[in-house]
Protein backbone atom coordinates (compact mmCIF):
# COMPACT_ATOMS: atom_id res chain seq x y z
CA UNK A 1 0.00 0.00 0.00
CA UNK A 2 1.72 3.47 -1.25
CA UNK A 3 1.63 5.97 1.52
CA UNK A 4 1.74 9.04 0.65
CA UNK A 5 3.17 12.16 3.42
CA UNK A 6 1.45 15.63 2.87
CA UNK A 7 3.37 18.52 3.82
CA UNK A 8 3.31 22.00 2.94
CA UNK A 9 6.51 23.76 1.47
CA UNK A 10 4.52 27.14 1.11
CA UNK A 11 0.82 28.43 2.65
CA UNK A 12 -1.32 26.70 5.52
CA UNK A 13 -3.50 24.23 4.47
CA UNK A 14 -6.66 23.73 6.31
CA UNK A 15 -8.21 20.74 8.46
CA UNK A 16 -11.66 21.14 7.14
CA UNK A 17 -10.19 21.07 3.32
CA UNK A 18 -7.77 17.63 4.69
CA UNK A 19 -10.60 15.96 5.84
CA UNK A 20 -12.46 16.66 2.44
CA UNK A 21 -9.12 15.18 0.88
CA UNK A 22 -8.89 12.48 3.20
CA UNK A 23 -12.77 11.23 2.57
CA UNK A 24 -11.84 11.18 -1.37
CA UNK A 25 -8.89 9.04 -0.31
CA UNK A 26 -11.23 6.46 0.77
CA UNK A 27 -12.47 5.41 -2.65
CA UNK A 28 -8.82 4.75 -3.43
CA UNK A 29 -7.73 1.49 -2.45
CA UNK A 30 -4.49 1.07 -1.76
CA UNK A 31 -3.10 4.30 -1.14
CA UNK A 32 -2.88 5.75 2.78
CA UNK A 33 -2.60 9.54 3.77
CA UNK A 34 -1.01 11.05 6.41
CA UNK A 35 -1.26 14.99 6.51
CA UNK A 36 2.16 16.62 8.37
CA UNK A 37 0.74 18.34 11.47
CA UNK A 38 3.02 21.26 9.64
CA UNK A 39 0.30 21.88 7.35
CA UNK A 40 -2.11 23.72 9.24
CA UNK A 41 0.59 25.69 10.77
CA UNK A 42 0.90 29.58 9.96
CA UNK A 43 3.17 32.06 10.35
CA UNK A 44 2.45 35.21 8.34
CA UNK A 45 1.67 34.18 4.92
CA UNK A 46 3.33 31.15 5.32
CA UNK A 47 2.55 27.37 6.76
CA UNK A 48 4.93 28.59 9.46
CA UNK A 49 8.58 29.67 10.13
CA UNK A 50 10.91 28.98 7.12
CA UNK A 51 12.58 26.29 9.42
CA UNK A 52 10.21 24.40 9.85
CA UNK A 53 8.85 23.74 6.78
CA UNK A 54 11.97 23.07 5.78
CA UNK A 55 12.45 20.43 8.86
CA UNK A 56 8.28 18.80 7.54
CA UNK A 57 9.55 18.49 4.31
CA UNK A 58 13.19 16.77 5.26
CA UNK A 59 11.05 14.70 7.89
CA UNK A 60 9.22 13.48 5.10
CA UNK A 61 11.34 13.14 2.08
CA UNK A 62 13.57 11.00 4.47
CA UNK A 63 11.18 8.93 6.33
CA UNK A 64 11.82 4.91 4.57
CA UNK A 65 8.18 4.52 5.55
CA UNK A 66 6.84 6.91 3.14
CA UNK A 67 6.25 6.33 -0.95
CA UNK A 68 5.37 9.62 -1.76
CA UNK A 69 5.98 13.30 -0.69
CA UNK A 70 2.57 15.24 -1.83
CA UNK A 71 3.00 18.79 -1.31
CA UNK A 72 -0.58 20.57 -0.09
CA UNK A 73 -0.87 23.76 -2.30
CA UNK A 74 1.57 26.19 -3.60
CA UNK A 75 1.22 29.91 -2.88
CA UNK A 76 4.48 31.27 -2.66
CA UNK A 77 7.16 30.21 -0.01
CA UNK A 78 9.10 26.91 -1.59
CA UNK A 79 11.81 28.58 -2.42
CA UNK A 80 12.75 29.74 0.53
CA UNK A 81 13.22 26.34 1.35
CA UNK A 82 14.42 24.15 -1.40
CA UNK A 83 18.25 24.45 -1.72
CA UNK A 84 18.49 23.95 2.25
CA UNK A 85 16.09 20.98 2.33
CA UNK A 86 17.08 19.30 -0.43
CA UNK A 87 20.68 19.65 0.59
CA UNK A 88 19.96 17.63 3.51
CA UNK A 89 17.84 14.52 1.89
CA UNK A 90 19.07 11.46 1.91
CA UNK A 91 19.14 7.99 0.67
CA UNK A 92 15.77 7.25 1.08
CA UNK A 93 14.18 10.15 -0.19
CA UNK A 94 16.10 8.61 -3.77
CA UNK A 95 13.16 6.59 -4.28
CA UNK A 96 10.05 8.35 -3.56
CA UNK A 97 7.54 10.44 -5.82
CA UNK A 98 7.63 14.23 -5.11
CA UNK A 99 4.25 15.91 -6.26
CA UNK A 100 2.83 19.42 -6.65
CA UNK A 101 2.67 22.10 -9.17
CA UNK A 102 2.57 26.12 -8.82
CA UNK A 103 5.14 27.37 -6.34
CA UNK A 104 6.24 23.85 -5.72
CA UNK A 105 7.97 23.95 -9.08
CA UNK A 106 10.78 25.34 -6.99
CA UNK A 107 11.28 22.05 -4.97
CA UNK A 108 10.64 19.56 -8.53
CA UNK A 109 13.22 21.82 -10.68
CA UNK A 110 16.04 21.34 -7.80
CA UNK A 111 15.06 17.97 -7.23
CA UNK A 112 14.85 16.96 -10.60
CA UNK A 113 18.70 18.90 -10.84
CA UNK A 114 19.90 16.82 -7.53
CA UNK A 115 18.89 13.67 -9.19
CA UNK A 116 16.34 12.86 -6.18
CA UNK A 117 13.27 10.87 -6.70
CA UNK A 118 10.73 10.92 -9.41
CA UNK A 119 9.34 14.60 -9.67
CA UNK A 120 5.86 14.85 -10.88
CA UNK A 121 4.02 17.61 -11.69
CA UNK A 122 0.68 17.15 -10.48
CA UNK A 123 -3.00 18.58 -8.83
CA UNK A 124 -2.54 19.02 -5.20
CA UNK A 125 -4.97 18.66 -1.80
CA UNK A 126 -5.70 22.47 -2.36
CA UNK A 127 -7.31 21.46 -5.40
CA UNK A 128 -10.06 19.95 -3.74
CA UNK A 129 -11.65 23.23 -3.44
CA UNK A 130 -12.17 23.87 -7.54
CA UNK A 131 -15.08 22.47 -9.57
CA UNK A 132 -13.79 19.09 -10.68
CA UNK A 133 -11.13 18.87 -7.22
CA UNK A 134 -12.32 15.44 -6.12
CA UNK A 135 -11.73 14.21 -9.61
CA UNK A 136 -8.25 15.83 -9.41
CA UNK A 137 -7.49 13.98 -6.11
CA UNK A 138 -8.79 10.91 -7.10
CA UNK A 139 -6.41 11.22 -10.48
CA UNK A 140 -3.33 11.36 -8.28
CA UNK A 141 -4.13 8.88 -5.76
CA UNK A 142 -4.65 6.24 -8.68
CA UNK A 143 -1.84 7.28 -10.71
CA UNK A 144 0.48 6.45 -7.30
CA UNK A 145 -1.98 2.80 -7.26
CA UNK A 146 -0.42 2.46 -10.27
CA UNK A 147 -3.20 3.94 -13.07
CA UNK A 148 -1.56 5.94 -15.91
CA UNK A 149 -4.54 7.75 -17.28
CA UNK A 150 -4.08 10.76 -15.47
CA UNK A 151 -0.69 11.66 -17.70
CA UNK A 152 -0.96 14.27 -19.62
CA UNK A 153 -1.92 12.58 -23.01
CA UNK A 154 0.72 14.45 -25.34
CA UNK A 155 3.39 13.08 -23.55
CA UNK A 156 5.60 11.10 -25.69
CA UNK A 157 9.20 9.20 -25.71
CA UNK A 158 10.80 12.37 -24.82
CA UNK A 159 11.92 13.70 -21.54
CA UNK A 160 9.60 16.24 -19.87
CA UNK A 161 8.82 18.38 -17.68
CA UNK A 162 5.85 20.97 -16.55
CA UNK A 163 5.68 24.04 -14.87
CA UNK A 164 3.67 27.40 -13.92
CA UNK A 165 4.90 29.96 -16.23
CA UNK A 166 6.02 32.50 -13.43
CA UNK A 167 7.68 29.66 -11.48
CA UNK A 168 9.57 28.52 -14.13
CA UNK A 169 10.76 31.95 -14.99
CA UNK A 170 11.84 32.36 -11.59
CA UNK A 171 13.48 29.48 -11.24
CA UNK A 172 15.75 29.89 -14.20
CA UNK A 173 19.45 31.12 -13.48
CA UNK A 174 19.33 29.93 -10.27
CA UNK A 175 21.38 26.71 -8.34
CA UNK A 176 17.87 24.91 -8.55
CA UNK A 177 17.47 24.69 -12.13
CA UNK A 178 18.06 21.96 -14.05
CA UNK A 179 19.35 21.75 -17.63
CA UNK A 180 16.51 21.19 -19.60
CA UNK A 181 18.39 20.47 -23.29
CA UNK A 182 16.61 17.96 -25.63
CA UNK A 183 13.06 18.37 -23.58
CA UNK A 184 9.69 19.21 -24.18
CA UNK A 185 8.59 22.12 -21.51
CA UNK A 186 4.91 22.32 -20.89
CA UNK A 187 3.72 25.89 -19.06
CA UNK A 188 0.82 27.21 -17.76
CA UNK A 189 -0.45 30.52 -16.13
CA UNK A 190 -3.01 31.96 -14.05
CA UNK A 191 -4.04 35.68 -13.21
CA UNK A 192 -1.24 37.55 -15.07
CA UNK A 193 -1.99 40.30 -17.24
CA UNK A 194 -0.97 39.85 -21.03
CA UNK A 195 1.72 42.05 -21.05
CA UNK A 196 3.19 40.31 -17.77
CA UNK A 197 2.90 36.78 -19.86
CA UNK A 198 5.09 38.61 -22.58
CA UNK A 199 7.30 39.35 -20.37
CA UNK A 200 8.23 36.02 -18.70
CA UNK A 201 8.69 34.56 -22.25
CA UNK A 202 11.31 37.33 -23.12
CA UNK A 203 13.12 36.05 -20.16
CA UNK A 204 13.15 32.67 -20.68
CA UNK A 205 13.39 33.22 -24.87
CA UNK A 206 16.84 34.26 -23.23
CA UNK A 207 17.62 31.79 -20.89
CA UNK A 208 16.47 28.54 -21.69
CA UNK A 209 13.53 28.19 -24.97
CA UNK A 210 16.96 28.20 -27.30
CA UNK A 211 18.18 25.17 -25.54
CA UNK A 212 14.74 22.77 -25.30
CA UNK A 213 13.27 20.33 -27.86
CA UNK A 214 10.33 22.31 -27.57
CA UNK A 215 7.48 24.47 -25.44
CA UNK A 216 3.66 23.22 -25.03
CA UNK A 217 1.49 25.91 -23.74
CA UNK A 218 -1.08 24.72 -21.03
CA UNK A 219 -4.24 26.81 -19.98
CA UNK A 220 -3.81 30.68 -19.17
CA UNK A 221 -6.82 31.34 -16.85
CA UNK A 222 -7.76 34.42 -15.15
CA UNK A 223 -5.96 37.01 -17.43
CA UNK A 224 -7.16 40.16 -15.58
CA UNK A 225 -8.74 43.27 -17.85
CA UNK A 226 -6.34 45.76 -18.63
CA UNK A 227 -6.40 49.60 -19.15
CA UNK A 228 -5.76 48.46 -22.74
CA UNK A 229 -5.70 45.44 -25.18
CA UNK A 230 -2.50 43.82 -25.11
CA UNK A 231 -3.13 42.71 -29.22
CA UNK A 232 -1.94 39.23 -28.40
CA UNK A 233 -3.32 36.20 -27.10
CA UNK A 234 -1.53 33.89 -24.52
CA UNK A 235 -0.90 31.18 -27.47
CA UNK A 236 0.28 34.09 -29.87
CA UNK A 237 2.85 35.16 -27.18
CA UNK A 238 3.94 31.49 -26.84
CA UNK A 239 4.68 31.23 -30.56
CA UNK A 240 6.25 34.74 -31.16
CA UNK A 241 8.54 34.32 -28.32
CA UNK A 242 9.52 30.54 -29.45
CA UNK A 243 9.74 32.17 -32.80
CA UNK A 244 12.48 34.49 -32.27
CA UNK A 245 14.21 31.84 -29.84
CA UNK A 246 13.91 29.36 -33.20
CA UNK A 247 11.96 26.86 -30.65
CA UNK A 248 9.35 24.67 -31.74
CA UNK A 249 6.18 25.23 -30.45
CA UNK A 250 4.63 22.29 -30.13
CA UNK A 251 0.99 23.02 -29.48
CA UNK A 252 -1.37 22.90 -26.15
CA UNK A 253 -1.31 20.85 -23.25
CA UNK A 254 -4.01 19.42 -20.80
CA UNK A 255 -2.06 21.26 -17.99
CA UNK A 256 -3.79 24.44 -15.59
CA UNK A 257 -4.87 25.77 -12.30
CA UNK A 258 -7.43 24.07 -12.16
CA UNK A 259 -9.45 20.66 -11.63
CA UNK A 260 -9.16 19.26 -14.73
CA UNK A 261 -4.92 19.64 -14.58
CA UNK A 262 -3.31 16.56 -15.37
CA UNK A 263 0.24 15.01 -13.99
CA UNK A 264 3.55 15.71 -16.14
CA UNK A 265 6.29 12.79 -14.95
CA UNK A 266 9.32 15.06 -14.76
CA UNK A 267 12.28 13.17 -17.51
CA UNK A 268 11.03 10.17 -19.34
CA UNK A 269 7.17 9.32 -18.75
CA UNK A 270 6.69 5.39 -17.20
CA UNK A 271 4.79 3.32 -19.88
Amino acid sequence: MPRVAICAPSAPFSRDLAAQVEGVAQRIPGVSLHFHEQCFQQHGHFAGPDALREQALVECANDPGVDAVWFARGGYGAARIAGAAIARMDEAARGKIFLGSSDGGYLLGGLYRAGIGRPVHAPMPLDIKREGGAAAIERVLAFLAGDLAGLEPGIDERPTVAFNLTTLAMLAGTTLMPDFAGHVVLVEEVSEYHYAIDRLFFHLSEVLLPNIAGLRLGRVSEVPENDRPFGMNAEEIARFWCGRAGTPFLGRADIGHDGANRLVPFGCSPS
